[in-house]
């Protein structure tokens, strides 16, 4: 169930983050509200994971899955673009995440 707790969490950072951009400053009211339930929400089930993960684990998880899913929506609604280096190295950190799922 932790390694769930994780994955929510991870999913909630890059909401809290697609929320940080689209709230412009927090100046929009409903995005930055969004913006302060999904961080809200991302600590919380974080600390739920960390209970009886490994810290460094579920923060290295927890970070990766907040930053490449950043990145693709950066990529995917944001019009950012893309490169063989960046993907390459998406694909490095997605490696890495699941390398450290697999040794934890």
């Amino acid at each position: 169930m932790s390694w769930i707790y994780l994955i929510v969490a991870g999913l909630f950072e890059v909401g809290f983050t697609t929320c940080l951009k689209l709230s412009h400053n927090f100046t929009n009211v409903r995005w930055s509200v969004g913006f302060f339930l999904c961080i809200s929400l991302s600590f919380h089930f974080l600390n739920k994971a960390i209970q009886t993960l490994p810290i460094g684990t579920a923060y290295g998880v927890w970070t990766g899955i907040g930053a490449v899913g950043t990145v693709l929506v950066g990529i995917l609604l944001f019009g950012e673009t893309t490169s063989f280096w960046r993907l390459f190295f998406i694909f490095t950190l997605i490696a890495s995440i699941v390398g450290l799922k697999v040794v934890s």
